[in-house]
């Protein structure tokens, strides 16, 4: 069996990734198992800067393979931004409510067909002398002038996918798992890992 710490003690990430991210032969530890181990600030410029750099940090603290995601909005009316911001836009970690409040006062009279935005994920996978494997994922859609649904997190209410008529918030738990940026990066990383259970 091999064991990987998933850099993180956010605990929908933690489920989400491990659902995704499920191989046989491979068990997955949160952070929260290591309670001394601090993870590393989010202060890279792309999403594989922060990925790879919290990856590593974990990774060298346990001495056992860490993989770790950075994930986020890119509306492109805004020049990619929020971008490895999408945590923190509004000043505060977390605050999905502030930061999806703060994007709709950015992009007041901005017509529906200027509202196209992309979720993407970076997935990196490290061991304590370096890094492993990276994996990417994007999902393109486009911002709701409202949030709409109650489903999911982040901005979820708002990123409307056409092909659905809805935004995430409004769809099944399933679609998203299927679909979604994490979910594309998830697959791509599996047949990493799917390699490295084999050896």
């Amino acid at each position: 069996m091999v064991e990987i710490v998933m850099a993180t003690r956010n605990p929908h990430k933690v489920r989400e990734l491990s659902r995704l991210l499920a191989v046989r032969g491979i068990r997955w530890r949160s952070l929260r198992t290591f309670p001394s181990v601090r993870a590393a600030r989010e202060n890279g410029r792309t999403f594989d800067a922060n990925a790879v750099k919290k990856a590593q940090a974990v990774a060298r603290a346990t001495g056992l393979l860490a993989l770790a995601d950075d994930s986020g909005l890119e509306v492109e009316a805004l020049g990619g931004r929020p971008g490895v911001e999408s945590a923190r836009f509004a000043g505060r970690h977390g605050d999905d409510r502030a930061n999806n409040e703060r994007l709709l006062r950015l992009l007041e009279g901005i017509p529906a067909s200027r509202r196209r935005a992309r979720y993407s994920c970076s997935l990196a996978l490290a061991g304590p002398s370096g890094l492993v494997a990276l994996a990417r994922g994007t999902w393109s859609g486009r911002l709701a002038p409202r949030p709409q649904g109650q489903r999911g997190f982040g901005y979820d209410p708002l990123f409307y996918i056409p092909r659905f008529g809805k935004t995430v918030g409004q769809l099944p738990a399933s679609t998203k798992q299927r679909l979604s940026h994490r979910a594309v990066a998830a697959r791509r990383m599996q047949r990493i890992l799917r390699r490295l259970v084999q050896k």
